[in-house]
């Protein structure tokens, strides 16, 4: 079988050879489909993973948060938790270093405080978060100025914090915000240095700043309230979030017992990214589905060049079946040509269709500016394209080879 079908494809290939002009016209519309499929299949991808960088980077849907629960419904009515646990750093340490799938962690606890520039004498209600060292990476913060805390600065107490841009500006005005660096502010009503300055973002409002969380004590003298401390959980990747959800679980019932959940909210992000890539995957579907009508049509075009080709060769299988050749081996032929026909027009087009990804999301980098935007081409792609050409060229060449398997051998040598 192996042997007859080597023979089919080399004469598949002969003939392909041979007819030139025929093959070309034949394999064109196999290589627009496949070309339109791998370009837009690229495209998607590129797009996708463009999308979920971004999510994760300006979003926490990469996080499981952990809550202490201070009120619980009980037949109808809150009622106060009043074993509720606050987390400390051996919590955040225990959690990075017993959970699977952990890539950090992160404490922390905020509340809103007074900070005022003795300079300027401008005072605003900021919203203070003190962390552990390492939120800046945690939380992809990018500074305009200045740096975050260290690790020893926080476990220390160092009197430091790092001002949003919007926070600056105000305290420093009329000067620029970055003049703040090195000066003192005070941080309901206890001086603190200025050592970084965040990144101004688009639609930025409140005041915010970071201190490091062992500062802790310092916002909790505000109004007197006991502040509930949250620990973020970070997964190694988006696709491990649900796996990592699942580990912080199993962690918690052997910390805090089987009735865990009366006491800690366990939180994750997850419908914010599948919400944000949903638009992305019906743009990638609505393309494919396009992209392979282009490739049936290049299938309807295989069929009547096969056609075609059945006619012209009506003596030669004639004669083939006439020397001893049997139903199987003509069908097979045919079939092998069909296939080779596609074959060429799969591989010409996935390259074509690379080239035409390439230069499109060169376009659209130079028109948008998204600079993470690249063409992401992965091997199931690859397969899927060339297994669709294929699978056409099986599909539409079926009949003509089943048309030529059929001829009695008489009538086919008889055959003008």
């Amino acid at each position: 079988m192996l042997s007859s079908l080597v023979t089919a494809f080399s004469v598949a290939f002969d003939q392909l050879r041979i007819n030139t002009l025929r093959t070309i016209l034949s394999t064109l519309g196999v290589i627009i489909g496949v070309g339109s499929l791998v370009a837009v299949l690229s495209l998607g991808d590129g797009l996708e993973r463009f999308t979920r960088n971004e999510v994760e980077r300006t979003t926490d849907v990469q996080s499981v948060s952990l809550t202490s629960r201070t009120m619980e419904r009980v037949d109808g009515e809150w009622v106060p938790v009043r074993d509720y646990p606050i987390f400390t750093r051996d919590d955040a340490a225990a959690i990075a270093r017993d959970v699977e799938f952990v890539k950090d962690v992160s404490l922390s606890v905020g509340a809103t405080i007074p900070v005022e520039s003795p300079r300027s004498g401008a005072r605003r209600e900021t919203s203070v978060t003190a962390a552990m060292a390492g939120v800046d990476q945690y939380s992809h913060a990018e500074l305009a100025a200045g740096r975050f805390f260290t690790r020893v600065e926080d476990e220390r107490n160092a009197a430091v914090i790092v001002l949003s841009h919007k926070l600056a500006t105000d305290l420093a005005l009329p000067r620029s915000p970055e003049r703040l660096l090195g000066e003192t502010v005070r941080v309901n009503g206890v001086p603190r240095e200025v050592i970084g300055i965040l990144a101004p973002y688009k639609g930025e409002r409140g005041w915010a700043a970071v201190v490091p969380y062992a500062s802790a004590p310092l916002l909790a003298t505000a109004g007197g309230r006991r502040l509930i401390p949250t620990i973020a959980v970070r997964a190694t990747s988006i696709e491990n979030v649900n796996a990592l959800k699942r580990s912080v679980e199993d962690w918690l019932g052997r910390r805090y017992g089987t009735r865990w959940e009366r006491r800690i909210d366990l939180g994750t992000m997850e419908k914010r990214l599948e919400q944000a890539t949903q638009g992305v995957r019906v743009f990638k579907w609505f393309m494919g589905a396009i992209a392979a009508i282009s490739l049936l049509v290049g299938g309807i075009g295989i069929m009547n060049v096969m056609l075609a080709s059945v006619t012209e060769r009506t003596r030669e299988i004639g004669v083939r079946k006439a020397i001893g050749a049997r139903p199987r081996d003509v069908l097979l032929q045919f079939l092998s040509e069909s296939v080779a026909i596609s074959s060429v027009g799969s591989a010409i087009g996935v390259v074509l269709g690379s080239i035409i990804a390439s230069v499109a999301i060169l376009v659209i980098r130079q028109q948008t500016g998204a600079a993470g935007l690249a063409p992401s081409l992965s091997a199931s792609s690859v397969i899927v394209a060339a297994g669709s050409a294929v699978a056409i060229g099986l599909l539409f060449g079926t009949y003509p080879a089943r048309r030529a398997a059929r001829l009695s051998p008489i009538d086919a040598i008889r055959h003008e």
